[in-house]
Order: structure tokens, then sequence, then C-alpha cells
């Protein structure tokens, strides 16, 4: 199999990497850059568990060839904290116990993050829509949908 040399931007570095014609961007993520947050829950993009951001849009990076990746930005949960400073929505989903096994818990933080970059002042329909890609076997949705609401309205404090 022919390998494919990439540059592109992850959470801010510069990165470039040789992948596999046919390899998924989360098995690059994954396999060979260390970055564990982007989960595979279901390999056809149904889960959302492998959500990442590509150049502002979330994709579903099972979905994603690595070869896509070249000259691309991409957000993943690894890049989300400001150093030791969690970012807004993560605190939230500590503190409104919208989290359990973790396994979905980097692609809703991922699709809210996408959510709150277009939208800071989301109605609860918008969020339920756009958290709609995820899916959760142990919380429910009512927990990760007032976090995220909880979120928007704190960053938009800190934005005025």
């Amino acid at each position: 199999m022919v390998s494919v040399p990439v540059s592109t931007t992850i959470n801010s570095d510069e990165v470039e990497f040789l992948c596999r014609a046919d390899e998924s961007l989360l098995d690059v993520l994954r396999n060979r850059l260390g970055l564990m947050g982007a989960k595979e829950g279901c390999g056809t993009g149904d889960c959302g568990a492998c959500s990442v951001i590509m150049d502002g849009r979330i994709v579903c990076s099972c979905l994603v060839l690595g070869a896509e990746a070249e000259g691309r930005t991409i957000e993943t949960i690894e890049g989300m904290a400001d150093g030791n400073e969690l970012h807004p929505l993560q605190k939230k989903f500590i503190e409104h116990a919208a989290l359990q096994c973790g396994i979905c818990t980097p692609g809703f933080l991922m699709a809210a993050k996408a959510l709150l970059d277009a939208n800071p002042d989301p109605t609860e329909e918008e969020i339920r829509f756009w958290l709609a890609g995820n899916l959760c076997r142990c919380t429910g949705y009512d927990k990760i949908v007032r976090a995220v609401a909880d979120a928007a309205q704190e960053m938009r404090g800190k934005r005025a």
C-alpha cells in the first residue's frame, strides 16, 4: 500500500505524518499520533464517539481519510483545555455529572464546542440538534444539554 505524506495543523501544532491511502483520520490520530481521545464506537459515523473539528466543522474522524487532513486545521479533545485549565464545557460536564463511562464524552464535547464556536447563544433545541449525532448509553441527554447551556451562558459572560 502506498504511503501518503500529510502536513496539517492539529491542536495548533504543525504536524507531518505518513499514512496509508485507505487509513482513517481516527486511526492516524490514535495509532500514529498517540491522540487517544477520539474513540471508535461504530466505525460508520453513527455514534459520534470519534468526532473532531476539521476547519471549524464537526466531522466523524472514522469517515475521513487521514490523507484528507492535508492542509487542514484539526481540533481534538486533547487540545480543548488551555494548559492545565479545563475548557468551560469540560468544567460544566463535570459539574452537571454529564459523563459516566467516557466513551462518548470527547465526541459530545467536540460537538458542543463546534456549536458554541458557531453560535455562542444557542437555544435548547439548537443544542439538542447539534448533539443529535452523538449517542450515549450511560447518562441520558438532559445532563449533557444542561451542561452545554450552562457553559454557553458562562462563556457569553466572559466575552461581554
